[in-house]
């Protein structure tokens, strides 16, 4: 009995939305196809605020309450999002920078990504109209 509760728990596991692993998604004008974990990072935590070529980068994340949000802070950045919400708001209140875009849902992320040259951002699955950028 202990066995097949083990096997029901596995594969509800496997079937739930946040075992999928999260993609860095960006505008297909930007010129990266990997980035390094701290280069994320950097990104993400507003540090770094050009790419390469030297358009801005435009940053979207979704809500801090959202699973999706909460999973790609942890897994792909390796920072809690309540940490992150600390740094984009220091920069704000002592004016030395701006918070990424907050958007409402995944789907809102993909438009807004597609229709932005240089923004960035994370969902469980891109299309076609966004670049996919690999985390080393």
């Amino acid at each position: 009995m202990e066995r097949v509760r083990f096997i029901i728990f596995c594969l509800i596991c496997q079937l739930s939305p946040l075992s999928q692993a999260v993609e860095l998604i960006a505008h297909p004008s930007v010129p990266v196809d990997t980035l390094s974990a701290t280069a994320a990072r950097n990104i993400f935590t507003m540090r770094t605020l050009y790419w390469p070529s030297g358009r801005p980068i435009k940053v979207f994340v979704l809500s801090d309450e959202n699973a999706l949000h909460q999973q790609f802070s942890k897994t792909s950045l390796h920072v809690f999002p309540y940490k992150l919400r600390r740094i984009w708001d220091r920069n704000i209140y002592s004016g030395t920078g701006e918070a990424p875009i907050t958007v409402d849902s995944e789907e809102e992320m993909l438009k807004a990504i597609s229709s932005s040259p240089g923004a960035i951002g994370y969902a469980n699955k891109g299309n076609d109209n966004v670049r996919i950028i690999k985390i080393d």
